[in-house]
Protein backbone atom coordinates (compact mmCIF):
# COMPACT_ATOMS: atom_id res chain seq x y z
CA UNK A 1 0.00 0.00 0.00
CA UNK A 2 0.96 3.35 -0.79
CA UNK A 3 0.25 6.88 0.79
CA UNK A 4 1.13 10.26 0.50
CA UNK A 5 2.35 11.78 4.02
CA UNK A 6 0.19 13.95 5.31
CA UNK A 7 1.95 17.69 6.07
CA UNK A 8 -1.48 19.33 7.04
CA UNK A 9 0.01 19.98 10.85
CA UNK A 10 3.10 21.02 9.93
CA UNK A 11 4.01 24.75 10.35
CA UNK A 12 5.37 26.95 6.80
CA UNK A 13 8.93 27.51 7.02
CA UNK A 14 11.85 28.64 5.04
CA UNK A 15 13.44 25.24 3.14
CA UNK A 16 16.42 25.42 1.28
CA UNK A 17 18.21 22.04 -0.22
CA UNK A 18 21.43 21.78 -2.24
CA UNK A 19 22.32 18.69 -4.28
CA UNK A 20 25.46 17.58 -6.23
CA UNK A 21 26.60 15.35 -8.67
CA UNK A 22 29.40 14.55 -11.40
CA UNK A 23 29.67 13.30 -14.75
CA UNK A 24 32.86 11.86 -16.27
CA UNK A 25 33.51 12.70 -20.01
CA UNK A 26 36.70 12.56 -22.56
CA UNK A 27 38.78 15.01 -21.43
CA UNK A 28 38.00 15.64 -25.12
CA UNK A 29 34.66 16.57 -25.18
CA UNK A 30 35.34 18.65 -21.68
CA UNK A 31 37.60 20.66 -23.90
CA UNK A 32 35.27 20.92 -26.19
CA UNK A 33 32.06 22.30 -23.64
CA UNK A 34 35.16 25.04 -22.43
CA UNK A 35 35.64 26.13 -26.07
CA UNK A 36 31.78 26.35 -27.13
CA UNK A 37 32.24 23.25 -29.52
CA UNK A 38 29.69 20.88 -29.43
CA UNK A 39 27.68 20.62 -32.15
CA UNK A 40 24.37 21.14 -30.43
CA UNK A 41 25.02 23.90 -28.89
CA UNK A 42 25.73 25.57 -25.26
CA UNK A 43 25.69 22.57 -22.85
CA UNK A 44 25.72 24.05 -19.47
CA UNK A 45 23.17 27.09 -20.61
CA UNK A 46 21.08 23.87 -21.89
CA UNK A 47 21.49 21.73 -18.66
CA UNK A 48 20.66 25.23 -16.60
CA UNK A 49 17.35 25.10 -17.93
CA UNK A 50 16.73 21.76 -17.72
CA UNK A 51 17.78 21.56 -14.05
CA UNK A 52 15.29 24.28 -13.77
CA UNK A 53 12.33 22.42 -15.10
CA UNK A 54 13.19 19.37 -13.21
CA UNK A 55 12.89 21.09 -9.98
CA UNK A 56 9.40 22.46 -10.87
CA UNK A 57 8.20 18.85 -12.26
CA UNK A 58 9.48 17.00 -9.69
CA UNK A 59 6.05 15.87 -8.48
CA UNK A 60 4.91 14.39 -12.03
CA UNK A 61 8.21 12.54 -12.03
CA UNK A 62 8.42 11.35 -8.12
CA UNK A 63 4.45 9.82 -7.43
CA UNK A 64 4.92 10.74 -3.38
CA UNK A 65 6.33 13.82 -3.47
CA UNK A 66 4.38 16.47 -2.58
CA UNK A 67 3.35 19.61 -5.16
CA UNK A 68 5.36 22.71 -3.61
CA UNK A 69 5.52 26.38 -4.93
CA UNK A 70 9.53 27.06 -5.96
CA UNK A 71 10.82 30.54 -4.59
CA UNK A 72 14.41 30.70 -6.03
CA UNK A 73 16.48 28.03 -7.97
CA UNK A 74 20.18 28.09 -8.12
CA UNK A 75 22.30 25.88 -10.94
CA UNK A 76 25.89 25.67 -10.90
CA UNK A 77 28.69 23.65 -13.03
CA UNK A 78 32.64 22.86 -12.59
CA UNK A 79 34.16 21.77 -14.90
CA UNK A 80 37.09 19.82 -14.68
CA UNK A 81 40.06 18.03 -17.04
CA UNK A 82 37.41 14.71 -17.19
CA UNK A 83 34.51 15.59 -15.41
CA UNK A 84 31.40 18.15 -14.88
CA UNK A 85 29.84 18.84 -11.45
CA UNK A 86 26.53 19.99 -11.04
CA UNK A 87 24.96 21.89 -8.02
CA UNK A 88 21.75 22.76 -7.70
CA UNK A 89 20.38 24.80 -4.77
CA UNK A 90 16.55 24.95 -4.46
CA UNK A 91 14.67 27.36 -1.99
CA UNK A 92 11.10 27.00 -1.20
CA UNK A 93 8.44 28.20 2.04
CA UNK A 94 6.37 25.20 2.66
CA UNK A 95 5.29 22.05 5.11
CA UNK A 96 7.86 19.86 3.28
CA UNK A 97 11.59 19.77 2.33
CA UNK A 98 12.78 20.32 -1.31
CA UNK A 99 15.62 18.09 -1.15
CA UNK A 100 13.87 15.69 -3.81
CA UNK A 101 13.62 18.94 -5.82
CA UNK A 102 17.21 19.48 -5.69
CA UNK A 103 18.65 15.87 -6.05
CA UNK A 104 16.37 16.16 -9.61
CA UNK A 105 17.54 18.96 -11.25
CA UNK A 106 21.41 17.46 -10.38
CA UNK A 107 20.41 14.36 -11.86
CA UNK A 108 18.11 16.07 -14.95
CA UNK A 109 21.18 18.45 -15.61
CA UNK A 110 23.36 15.35 -16.01
CA UNK A 111 21.36 13.25 -18.13
CA UNK A 112 21.10 16.58 -20.20
CA UNK A 113 24.93 17.04 -20.66
CA UNK A 114 25.10 13.69 -21.65
CA UNK A 115 22.90 14.37 -24.42
CA UNK A 116 24.26 16.89 -25.51
CA UNK A 117 28.13 15.53 -25.80
CA UNK A 118 26.25 11.67 -27.15
CA UNK A 119 27.93 12.38 -30.84
CA UNK A 120 31.48 13.32 -28.83
CA UNK A 121 31.37 10.51 -26.10
CA UNK A 122 30.19 7.74 -28.52
CA UNK A 123 33.03 5.32 -29.42
CA UNK A 124 33.28 3.26 -32.67
CA UNK A 125 30.94 0.82 -31.25
CA UNK A 126 28.07 3.52 -30.58
CA UNK A 127 28.82 2.85 -26.42
CA UNK A 128 30.03 5.57 -24.24
CA UNK A 129 32.78 3.68 -22.23
CA UNK A 130 33.83 7.00 -20.79
CA UNK A 131 30.78 8.51 -19.81
CA UNK A 132 29.63 7.79 -16.13
CA UNK A 133 27.31 9.84 -14.15
CA UNK A 134 28.26 9.39 -10.46
CA UNK A 135 27.62 10.85 -6.59
CA UNK A 136 24.67 12.62 -6.31
CA UNK A 137 23.61 13.21 -3.55
CA UNK A 138 22.14 16.23 -0.89
CA UNK A 139 24.60 18.58 0.38
CA UNK A 140 22.56 19.93 2.81
CA UNK A 141 18.84 20.04 3.70
CA UNK A 142 17.91 23.07 5.92
CA UNK A 143 14.91 25.15 7.15
CA UNK A 144 14.85 28.68 9.00
CA UNK A 145 11.82 29.35 10.90
CA UNK A 146 10.51 33.13 11.14
CA UNK A 147 10.93 35.11 13.94
CA UNK A 148 7.32 35.32 15.25
CA UNK A 149 7.61 31.16 15.02
CA UNK A 150 11.20 31.59 17.05
CA UNK A 151 9.67 33.86 19.86
CA UNK A 152 6.47 31.71 20.13
CA UNK A 153 8.53 28.18 20.23
CA UNK A 154 6.93 27.01 17.11
CA UNK A 155 9.25 24.15 16.51
CA UNK A 156 8.50 20.72 14.70
CA UNK A 157 8.05 17.29 17.00
CA UNK A 158 11.71 16.65 17.92
CA UNK A 159 13.29 19.74 16.28
CA UNK A 160 14.69 22.44 18.14
CA UNK A 161 12.98 26.01 17.12
CA UNK A 162 15.22 28.79 15.53
CA UNK A 163 17.65 29.74 12.78
CA UNK A 164 18.45 26.73 10.74
CA UNK A 165 19.99 28.37 7.27
CA UNK A 166 20.22 31.10 4.68
CA UNK A 167 19.30 30.46 1.35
Amino acid sequence: MLKMIDISGKEEVERVAEASGRIRLRRETVEAIKNGKIKKGDVLACAEIAAILAVKRTPEVIPMCHPINIDAVDVNFTLGDDFVDAKVKVKSKGKTGVEMEAIHGVAVALLTVWDMVKGEEKDETGNYPHTKIEEIRVLRKEKRMEAKQQQAGVAEPGKGAGLRSAF
